[in-house]
């Protein structure tokens, strides 16, 4: 299994998701999370606020706020390489890293039947 890592920017909790001015996504990479985990994905969560030294300790964090500053946050590690910088992983990233291609497919699939209101091809949706 990939070992996953997501350093974030200074946030008031562990997750982000508190307070009056909720940035929406945290609250879907909140979501995204919790249904990773319960899929079987194990990923670890640093806050800039709380875990300073989890930053100054990684090498490849430490080298892309050096050239990029704090824009470069959320920064995204799947096996100690920068996946994403800048921005927080998908629901479909996520289901990649779990080695379930069905689980990936079937959440784009619904996720694009739900968008389009289509009916399912051989169902009796319409």
């Amino acid at each position: 299994m990939k070992k996953i890592q997501v350093f974030d920017p200074a946030l008031c909790c562990s997750s982000g998701v508190c307070g009056t001015d909720v940035d929406q996504a945290l609250v879907n990479f909140s979501a995204d999370i919790d249904w990773a985990r319960q899929n079987g994905l194990s990923i670890e969560r640093f806050n800039l606020a709380q875990q300073p030294m989890a930053f100054a300790e990684n090498a490849a964090v430490k080298g892309l706020l050096a050239r990029s500053g704090e824009s470069a946050l959320p920064i995204t590690l799947v096996d100690g390489e920068v996946a994403f910088a800048g921005r927080y992983p998908a629901r479909d990233d996520l289901a990649r890293w779990l080695d379930t291609p069905s689980l990936a497919s079937t959440d784009t699939e619904a996720s694009s039947v739900a968008k389009t209101g289509a009916c399912c091809p051989g169902s009796a949706c319409c």
